[in-house]
């Protein structure tokens, strides 16, 4: 038995205060204002100052961080480390509620904000720069500056591995090259962060090194495919499972060493001492699932059979578009089908701009049907551009026809940017502030 058609009488009354800027531009048809809000439910979901405001609260001087309560009549100096996408808004939420409890601290994030007590400060993503550099030595600074008495409450997410950049041997500039060989043949975020961590001396549990013996709690808002905590941001307060040896297999089977313009470098090892570690809280704050459940919520209000299909989406982005299609072609109507994940793009060679997301969408196009609809939707605001994703219905292939432009041909020279800019479909929300991966919806009407 079907589930009730769903209510399509009006648009979303949140317009005002709705995560997606373009919303009324975009929310031109009932399924489509339909998606829009199953979607803004989910990033409102990991809104990150509100994630924080659930999970820290200070009462008659006892610190409660994620169920971990914390007496500070046995702390001496409260240090706040954020690193990622999600560290300024972190930060800010964290000093609001602690307040005069905070002694100091870094922010590092691609933004830039004025906080009280925490300096902020600004780092280039997707690639490190001299500027990281700088950076991730004042936290190093920091963080070596702490005892044993000291609590630092450290706040990962998805970006820091670029952030934390601290090379040996080599310089950002070799990194970058690097990760550009790996990003260009598609390599899966765990293989790429495996490299990263033997690439840095702040990535792979160097930053629970520096710090001990301080007590260390750290909340991680997970961007990566089944949340393994050692792969956010490249596992900075995480113990690595890693060594130099699997990174080398990466690079080698990669063939990054020949398309560089220099030779091998000298790969770190991780800190493998479990003392570093014995004073540190790995928390998993919010994940893509957190999205999905309250996507789910959302579409099952509207009507919509809903399943949460997979929250470890994976593969190649121009494969999956089309697979998406099929599978909900296959759904009976008023079906919602949700995704998290991260897909990943092999370059051809050719000069277009787009992201992993706006390519998954573009592919889907020739294969969506009239009633049918696929968003791909990146969670920090950023595909790769502007766009923080696409959307692939009959109205987008319409607006592509009438402007004579074929999504293939945008697809042959990784354009999809280029394409969605042109016929308007795509998705705007500027930097959000949270990073979960992407947040994908295939709906039937």
């Amino acid at each position: 038995m079907h589930s009730p058609k769903p209510d399509i009488s009006r648009k979303s009354s949140k317009i005002e205060v709705m995560k997606i800027r373009n919303y009324d531009k975009i929310a031109t048809t009932p399924l489509r204002t339909d998606a829009l809000d199953i979607l803004d439910a989910g990033l409102e979901a990991i809104d990150t100052a509100a994630v924080i405001a659930k999970n820290i609260s200070l009462d008659n001087n006892i610190l409660t961080v994620a169920g971990e309560s914390v007496p500070l009549k046995d702390v001496k100096r409260v240090f706040v480390i954020g690193i990622g996408k999600c560290a300024l808004e972190a930060g800010a939420a964290v000093e609001k509620i602690l307040g005069h409890v905070v002694t100091g601290g870094i922010i590092l994030d691609v933004q830039a904000g004025n906080l009280h007590k925490i300096q902020s400060l600004v780092g280039t993503h997707p690639f490190p720069s001299e500027q990281n550099i700088d950076a991730t030595r004042e936290i190093i600074r920091m963080l070596s500056d702490t005892r044993e008495d000291d609590l630092v409450l450290m706040l990962i997410s998805g970006g820091g591995s670029a952030l934390l950049c601290q090379p040996g041997n080599f310089t950002c500039q070799n990194e970058t090259v690097i990760v550009e060989c790996l990003m260009g043949s598609g390599v899966p975020i765990t293989e790429m962060n495996t490299v990263r961590k033997h690439l840095s001396g702040a990535r792979g549990g160097f930053l629970a090194q520096y710090a001990y013996p301080a007590r260390v709690i750290s909340l991680i808002f997970s961007d990566v495919p089944g949340n393994n905590l050692e792969f956010v941001a490249s596992g900075p307060t995480v113990p690595d499972t890693t060594t130099i040896a699997d990174a080398e297999k990466i690079i080698e089977r990669n063939n990054v060493w020949k398309k560089c313009a220099f030779g091998p470098v000298s790969l770190i090892e991780t800190p493998k001492d479990r003392k570093y570690f014995e004073r540190v809280k790995n928390i998993l704050l919010v994940s893509n699932t957190t999205a999905l459940e309250a996507m789910q919520k959302t579409a099952e209000e509207k009507g919509y059979a809903t399943r949460i299909v997979s929250d470890a989406f994976s593969g190649e982005a121009r494969a999956k578009g089309p697979e998406m299609a099929s599978a909900i072609a296959r759904e009976p109507a008023h079906t919602a089908l949700l995704y998290g994940g991260e897909t990943t793009v092999t370059l051809t060679g050719h000069a277009g701009n787009g992201g992993r997301n706006q390519e998954l969408a573009l592919s889907a196009l020739a294969a969506i049907g009239d009633d049918e609809l696929v968003i791909s939707l990146a969670s920090d605001g950023r595909d790769n551009t502007d766009h923080a994703g696409g959307i692939a219905d009959a109205l987008t292939r319409e607006h592509a026809r009438k402007l004579s432009l074929d999504p293939a041909a945008f697809m042959a020279n990784d354009d999809s940017y280029s394409f969605f800019t042109k016929t308007g479909d795509y998705i705007l929300t500027g930097n959000t502030g949270s990073n979960v991966s992407d947040i994908l919806i295939a709906i039937k009407g």
